[in-house]
Parts: structure tokens; sequence; C-alpha cells
């Protein structure tokens, strides 16, 4: 399958809100050449990173907006856009093979409209974009609704978390320290000709200067190493775990968290890590037997404490809740066309649940640390504030790092262009059991 056919057809299950990238995108990787499945992601991601721009500019030179029907054709428009300003592949092979396009999807009609809009674009775009630098949306490509809630909340960061979220992220390693500690596997990369440096803030963290494949890194499937961002590896140490804790991983899937503490103390007693769907958990198996660790998965409603709970009190609770991802973006540059305003306080509604029924499930004297990879305190210090003002029980502990800013509850971690991603960390003790 030609790759801009691939990219446009997992591109529109999301303009049509149907899917995510992530969940679109693989059955069409599956179709094209293997030589393609590169260009189809970076078509795919690409177009969904600058989709806010390019779908302003695609409005200015259509005559009028495409019908719901036809968000096929409007994926490859803003495909071809994406192609002739982000790219390097020359314009006539970018219009060609994506008014080609049209006919694979039963809608030659299209192929007029395509190759008249993108020579155009060709020709007077740049212009075009330049004329609409005003508009923020343009300038900063993301949806007004987030670009002005990011102005709100930062605003003296603001513009520096819209370039972020449009850079393309850098890969980060977390080091096993069962076998090996991060300078001693630094060495090993430099022998391999692999250049990478500390991250400044997990200890376990290495970022590469140049992303590529994990399995071609020395001891990946031994389980030396494991991919995931800095921000997400500061989890395993501000748990201050210690041998023969019990430990509660809610909403655990992929389970890099999850492999993360386990990796950080061989000595607890029992993890638990849930999540909502089970085929969530076929990931966190995977990567539990690869490092070769162990814990229990149970699929369920972690707000559904009898249908889960065994009774026993954990000394460790982890909630990396489901949030709006914000903090994401530029791993997940589809968070732009799926996640709408009003989504954020039925989000928030969520955390508040989950805190509440988790919260007796802890030992007196035990912590619970509250994760999310958003950036917006709708979803993070006003949720921590609004629980400890419902929670007589709960207070709150300082958190130890100097990641991220400080904030009336918690630390709020903004994307980092080279850096971590954006993320907020808050952590909670029980002093006494809830009244009741």
């Amino acid at each position: 399958m030609n790759p801009r056919l691939a990219a446009a057809r997992a591109l529109a299950a999301v303009l049509s809100g149907k899917a995510s990238l992530n969940s679109s995108l693989p059955a069409q990787l599956d179709k094209v050449e293997d030589r393609d499945r590169g260009l189809t992601q970076d078509l795919a991601f690409g177009t969904a990173r600058w989709q806010p721009r390019l779908d302003l500019l695609a409005a200015q030179l259509l005559q009028k907006p495409f019908k719901a029907a036809d968000a096929d054709v409007q994926a490859l428009l803003l495909i071809g856009l994406y192609q002739l300003f982000y790219t390097r592949i020359p314009a006539h092979a970018a219009i060609g093979e994506t008014v080609g396009c049209a006919d694979k999807l039963k809608k030659p009609w299209a192929k007029g409209l395509l190759n008249a809009v993108l020579r155009r674009a060709q020709r007077d775009g740049e212009a075009m974009l330049a004329d609409m630098e005003r508009d923020p949306v343009v300038r900063t490509a993301h949806p007004r609704w987030l670009q002005k809630a990011l102005k709100a909340f930062w605003p003296d960061q603001w513009e520096a978390i819209c370039a972020a979220n449009n850079a393309h992220p850098p890969m980060i390693l977390r080091v096993n320290r069962r076998h090996h500690s991060r300078d001693g596997y630094l060495k090993l990369l430099a022998d391999a000709g692999v250049q990478a440096l500390a991250c400044a803030y997990s200890r376990d963290g290495i970022v590469l200067a140049e992303p590529r494949d994990v399995r071609g890194l020395p001891g990946f499937a031994e389980g030396w190493i494991s991919v995931q961002d800095e921000a997400a590896q500061l989890a395993a140490d501000l748990l201050d775990l210690a041998p023969g804790q019990r430990v509660l991983d809610a909403c655990c899937a992929p389970g890099g968290k999850t492999c993360h503490v386990l990796e950080a103390q061989a000595g607890l007693s029992h993890v638990v890590a849930i999540d909502l769907e089970a085929k969530r958990l076929v990931r966190v198996r995977e990567n539990l037997d690869r490092l070769k660790l162990d814990a229990e998965l149970i699929a369920c409603d972690a707000r559904d404490t009898a249908s889960w709970w065994d009774g026993k009190p954990f000394q460790r609770i982890l909630l990396d809740a489901p949030c709006s991802a914000t903090g994401v973006i530029r791993r997940h540059p589809d968070i732009k066309l799926t996640r709408q305003a009003e989504d954020i306080a039925p989000l928030a509604a969520l955390q508040g649940e989950l805190l509440d029924a988790l919260w007796p499930t802890l030992e007196v004297g035990g912590m619970l640390l509250y994760a999310t990879c958003s950036s917006l305190p709708t979803e993070n210090t006003e949720v921590i504030g609004a629980f400890l003002a419902r929670t007589p029980g709960a207070r709150e502990l300082d958190l130890a790092t100097e990641a991220g800013l400080r904030q009336a509850h918690g630390r709020q971690l903004l994307a980092q262009e080279g850096g971590h991603d954006g993320f907020y960390y808050a952590k909670l003790i029980k002093i006494a059991a809830s009244r009741g």
C-alpha cells in the first residue's frame, strides 16, 4: 500500500473521532512495505503534530469544508500539506503521490480538488502562513482551547511548552539497577560507539544523542535497560520503597513504573498492578517477563475495591491517574486532535474518585504517590488540594526532587526540549484512618 494512503486512513480515523493513532496506525503499517513503514509513521504523526496549523491553512485554501464522510480526503490534503512544508520530499512527488491516492479511496472526484489546492499551497502557502502567524493557533500549532489554557496557567512558560510539545522527543533509557549502575551502562554504550548522557533528575536515566532501535543496544533482551521518559522514572524513588512492603500500582499499563518499582527494591513482599482493561495488561506482562520480574496483575476498575482488594493494607500506592496527557503531546501528537476542553472536568472528577476509593486500602503511616502526565493544574494541584480538604487523615509530604516547579500542592514538571516530558507528582501520607 502507498504510505500516504496508509497514513491517511489512520489519520482519518482520528479526525472522525473513532480512534487514536496508537490504535489506528498499527493495522495500516502492516499493509505497507517494510521500507515504507518509517515514512508512513512520519506522515501520520507529523501531520497530527502540525494539524492545528495545517487545518487553518487548508480552510483558507478550500472554498468549503469537507463533509464528515470525506475525512479520508481531508486527511490526504493535510498529509500533502505536511509534506510540502515539513519534509524534504520534492514537491512534485508529494503532490503527485498524494493526489494519486484518491483513486484508491474510490473518490476520483477528489483528484482535481487535491491537485489544485496543493499546487496553490506550493505557490502561495508560505506567504499565507506568514499572514496567519498573528493567530496563536497558527504560531504554536496547538488547538485554541489548549493554547489558551496553557497561557492562562503558565503565562511565563506557555510558549516554551508549546515549542517542546512540537519538538521530536528524545529517546531516554532506564538502566535496570539490578544489573548495572548507570555509569556502568554509560561505559557499555561508549564502548559500543553510542553517544549518551546521564539524565539530570533520574538516577537510572540516560538520554541518547540520537534515537535508535533499542533492540540493538547492549543487553536489551537480557533486561538491562528499558525505554522510559525521565519524568516517569522519578516515581520509583519518590515512593521511598523498603523491604517487606506491599505496593499497589493503580492504572499500571503499560507497566514501566511497575517494572521500575521492582527493579528499585528487590525485597518488596508483594506488588499488585491493576488496570481497567485486560488487553492492556498483556503489555505489562510482556515487560515483566523480559525483565524477569513478577507482579500480580488484575484487570478491574480501581474504584471498585470490593472486586479486587483482599483487605490487606498497602504500605505504598502509586496512582498514575488517567488524565488529558497534555504533558506528552510530543510523543502522542494526535492528543491535539482527540482531546477537547470539555474533557478536563470529567477527568479531574475521575481522579478524585480514584483517590477516594484507594485511600482506605492504604495502611496508616503509608504513602500514596499521585502522578499524571498532564500539564494542567486542574488535574493536578487542584485535585490534590480538594482531596486534602475532604480527607482529615491525609497530609502532604515534600517531594525529594528538584525537578519541576513547586505548586500549592506537589510539583509540576513541564515538557523540556531535549529533556523530560510534562508530568506532575504529589505525595500524601496517611496519619489516621478515615472516620466513619
